[in-house]
């Protein structure tokens, strides 16, 4: 067991909110207005996680990198339509952070999703609890899992990377997580399940929400 932190950094998509079918659907919306066949929202699982442009990648398959960016264009119109349509944060989280609010543990959004996104996203419906900072995908900022955007919510809690947890359900956060120092959990309940977030190397593989709260002071 690491020792308790004293600041939590989250992944949004898969960790603090179910996002999957809005996402699958806009970018299948995406796919079908450029020729291309779609998936089954579940594929969407594997395809998340790394941005936007590998997101549409992932979904044109090989062969047509040509169409990329438009397909992100795409998507981002169709995605902008329907951003909480079907999108709810995953039980148990909403009383998690009900508790680190109460226990004074400041909170903090790390994610590849456009900045512009994760932020009306955060504002609709995570609104109800104080975040320190929302930080996306933005000019100048290189993507997870890269540490510098993990370095950067760390300053805006006031706590050095080590003091902090790095929560996702991905092995893109918890590279993340141990690139910049800070301690990798692994959310178990999100797109991607506990194998791959153990074989990426986390630290902590949590199953509920709830199982957070033992991990901070």
């Amino acid at each position: 067991m690491p020792p308790l932190a004293q600041a939590v950094v989250f992944d949004l998509d898969g960790t603090l909110l179910d996002s999957l079918e809005d996402i699958a659907l806009a970018m299948n919306d995406a796919l079908a207005g450029l020729g291309r066949p779609t998936h089954p929202v579940d594929a969407y699982r594997a395809f998340v996680g790394r941005g936007v442009g590998a997101l549409a990648a992932r979904a044109l398959g090989d062969g047509h990198a040509d169409l990329a960016p438009r397909a992100v264009e795409a998507f981002r119109r169709a995605y902008a339509d329907r951003l909480v349509e079907r999108t709810r944060p995953y039980p148990g989280v909403p009383a998690l952070l009900d508790a680190l609010a109460t226990r004074g543990v400041p909170a903090a959004v790390l994610t590849n999703k456009p900045e512009p996104a994760a932020r009306a996203l955060v504002e609709r419906l995570l609104g109800a609890w104080p975040w320190a900072a929302v930080i996306g995908d933005r000019p100048g900022l290189p993507h997870k899992p890269d540490p510098t955007g993990a370095r950067a919510a760390a300053r805006a809690l006031g706590v050095a990377p080590a003091d902090a947890l790095l929560v996702g359900d991905s092995d893109v956060d918890v590279h993340t997580a141990r690139a910049a120092g800070m301690v990798a959990v692994g959310a178990a309940w999100g797109f991607r399940g506990r194998d791959e977030l153990e074989a990426a190397g986390a630290e902590v593989v949590v199953e509920r929400p709830a199982d957070v709260l033992r991990l901070v002071r």
